[in-house]
């Protein structure tokens, strides 16, 4: 993945000294990448083309796997617009130096869960028995960070387990084989899968008391944020009437099922623990100095530059296309 990246960046470099003296033309037509078995309230407004009419544009929807494969498609120069991209993948791509942005909280959910395989006798009070063992995580996703967050709370040395990098449908199946001991999933089908051949290594009311959640944002490239405001600014409006317009009716179930691929249960399942942030919600606690974006994204490692001013903080998280 870094090599990739690095590789990618130069490219980009190349190109965008080609081209710098060109006009710039606006965009007629913009490329979002979203997932699926993630029922978000704004993949009806997808499937209605509300965002196609806010904007002006033909916005063309990607499905991908991982957070990671968004973050390849963008610096690629395939994607524009990556929508619900997990945190942990976000930071990685900045680290490694990727010209990415966050401009908004997609939505805020329970931490994804880490399934132990029926039968071990494994649960939050013995969890030091997973030493040794093989565990299957989508690496540099939320789900890789709740992974590495619950076995830190949990006291487990996770330097003695194999850890294999599997995106969530293979690590179900390897789980539900029993060629993994544990499976970390996200994504209503995968994970409830998981679900029907193992327990979750810590509680709801477990993760609650030790204070491990997660989010995931809207990225963009930052060669989008700076020639197409006007479209990127749309977009951010055309989700929030979108989370205001859901009402949860049994309609808008089944259109929001079909769009994620999942049954209406698995949707009525999932979208019940997910929490979207008002614009209005997002500026006044996240995109703040010092707000959640900033702490949250500290505590994966986010490395930022000594800016006394904070402008490179302001940069990379950049909340004025909320307002």
């Amino acid at each position: 993945m870094k090599s990739l990246i690095k590789s990618t960046l130069v490219a980009a470099s190349v190109a965008t000294a080609l081209s710098a003296a060109s006009v710039v033309q606006a965009a007629d037509q913009v490329n979002a990448a979203f997932f699926l078995e993630w029922a978000t309230p704004n993949l009806i407004a997808k499937v209605d083309q509300d965002y196609d009419k806010a904007m002006g544009v033909d916005v063309n929807w990607v499905d991908f796997t991982t957070g990671t494969a968004m973050t390849e498609a963008m610096l690629a120069g395939d994607i524009d617009i990556s929508y619900s991209q997990g945190l942990a993948p976000f930071v990685t791509a900045i680290q490694q130096g990727a010209p990415l942005k966050m401009v908004g909280i997609a939505v805020v959910y329970e931490a994804n869960d880490c399934y132990v395989k029926d039968g071990l006798g494994i649960d939050s009070s013995n969890a030091s028995e997973l030493e040794g063992k093989t565990v299957a995580v989508p690496l540099n996703t939320m789900a890789d960070y709740a992974f590495r967050e619950y076995m830190s709370h949990l006291n487990v040395d996770i330097s003695t387990m194999q850890i294999v990098d599997q995106a969530p449908p293979d690590g179900a199946k390897s789980l539900a084989d029993g060629a993994v001991d544990m499976a970390c999933l996200f994504g209503g089908v995968a994970s409830a899968a998981g679900a029907e051949v193992g327990a979750p290594i810590m509680s709801s009311e477990q993760k609650v008391e030790a204070g491990i959640g997660s989010f995931d944002v809207i990225s963009v490239t930052e060669k989008f944020a700076t020639e197409e405001p006007e479209l990127l600014k749309a977009f951010m409006e055309a989700t929030e009437e979108a989370n205001n317009a859901f009402k949860g009716t049994d309609a808008e179930y089944e259109k929001l099922a079909a769009a994620s691929g999942m049954d209406v249960e698995t949707t009525k399942t999932q979208i019940s623990g997910f929490i979207m942030p008002s614009a209005k919600e997002q500026l006044e606690k996240y995109f703040v100095k010092g707000g959640i974006a900033e702490s949250a994204a500290a505590s994966l490692g986010l490395v930022f530059s000594d800016a006394s001013d904070g402008a490179a903080i302001a940069t990379t998280l950049d909340g004025s296309f909320l307002e």
